[in-house]
């Protein structure tokens, strides 16, 4: 357990898309680095459980490409450097945000993870003790921006404990060799288990389960029409304090090339999902059994928010009410990279917002950040 103790005005958890938006922001409002010993109030610091710049994208697997990917946005302030379609997204992201990490000097401490987040007392406008593998950190206010990458969803079937095959999540997917000559068992209805089946499909045979029949996007997506319906729909769930889902499951499969290519190849042939597990295969819902050598959960991620669990932030529908970025029983604490902005453009619009609002409830105004690199220097001007 963390025993020295540090402060900073502001925490930022997780140095993804949206907690470098963040802290970006804050940068510009004038916070000071926490880790700078002369470092004048209002201060901010950037907690990050990774062991390196680049969020959950430095964990993806080697195929998915940045022509795969379903777009990034620049991060505020710096443009992407051109990137070659072809690279694997696991490096071309994590190589950007390390450069915007230093060209703007931001004060990341990785890697650390938060354990917990409680309130220092009863006050509602006093602080909170943030405790981590490292440090404990007293702050006025939070920015969550944890993600999903850490909390898989995987559904309890029985038999599970019982299958003698493997069981991997898409977060431990590396590649397509591993499954060569196989019988695979893909479950989930979202682009990643559309991936997954594509590529695997070429070296193994591949049976794809789904709860609910599949549903395609007829056309391609618009962000004027389909895209403001879905954040509308995604605002509605977490302002109502349901859980909210992914992006896809609001707005249907879009017809990729790659979902084209297994469509091709035979691979869509979806079947209902299977009632239980047994020893070397699965049990069907007609009753018949099907011999697979793995299965591969692509069912998705939940948001990552257990280490706020101390706050009793969850509704009673079991997701946590808020309005924009703010949460509504708890205004010291926004999260973003949540609900309607699980996207890299909502993510950043969401950074911004979280950094002005908690600015606001700080009574300040805001004054010019002290410029610390050329690249500082064009994004203030």
């Amino acid at each position: 357990m963390a025993t020295t103790l540090r402060t900073a005005t502001v925490v930022v958890i997780g140095a993804g898309q949206a907690g470098l938006s963040a802290a970006f922001h804050l940068q510009r409002l004038g916070y000071d680095s926490a880790l700078d010993d002369d470092a004048e109030d209002p201060t901010f610091v950037v907690l990050d459980a990774n062991p390196a710049p680049g969020g959950a994208w430095q964990h993806r697997w080697e195929s998915l490409t940045m022509n795969t990917v379903n777009g990034i946005f620049d991060l505020p302030g710096m443009e992407k450097p051109p990137i070659d379609d072809s690279e694997p997204s696991r490096m071309a992201v994590p190589h950007y945000f390390a450069d915007y990490e230093s060209a703007f000097d931001l004060p990341i401490v990785r890697p650390v993870r938060v354990m917990s987040v409680e309130r220092a007392d009863a006050a509602p406008d006093g602080d909170l003790v943030v405790e981590t593998t490292a440090e404990t950190w007293r702050t006025r206010a939070i920015i969550n921006a944890t993600g999903t990458w850490d909390n898989p969803r995987l559904p309890a079937l029985p038999g599970a404990e019982k299958f003698r095959g493997r069981q991997l999540h898409t977060r431990d997917y590396v590649s397509l060799d591993e499954f060569a000559g196989q019988r695979v068992a893909i479950v989930g209805g979202g682009i990643s288990s559309i991936q997954h089946i594509e590529e695997i499909s070429r070296v193994a045979t591949t049976l794809w389960y789904t709860r609910r029949e599949p549903v395609w996007l007829d056309g391609s997506f618009r962000p004027e029409t389909e895209g403001r319906s879905t954040i509308s729909a995604v605002k509605a769930d977490v302002e109502a304090g349901r859980p909210s889902g992914s992006i896809v499951s609001y707005t249907g499969l879009p017809w990729t090339s790659y979902a084209l290519d297994a469509k091709a190849r035979g691979a869509l042939d979806r079947r209902p999902m299977f009632t239980a597990l047994e020893p070397h295969g699965v049990r069907e819902a007609d009753g018949s059994l099907t011999t697979v050598d793995t299965i591969l959960w692509a069912t998705g991620f939940a948001a990552s928010l257990a280490h706020l669990d101390p706050l009793r932030l969850r509704h009673a529908l079991g997701g946590v009410v808020t309005r924009n970025t703010r949460v509504v029983d708890e205004p010291r604490v926004h999260l973003v990279g949540f609900g309607p902005s699980q996207s890299t453009l909502g993510a950043n619009r969401d950074g911004r917002h979280a950094a002005t609002e908690i600015d606001r409830m700080l009574g300040r105004d805001g004054r010019p950040a002290r410029v610390r690199s050329r690249a500082a220097s064009e994004a203030v001007a």
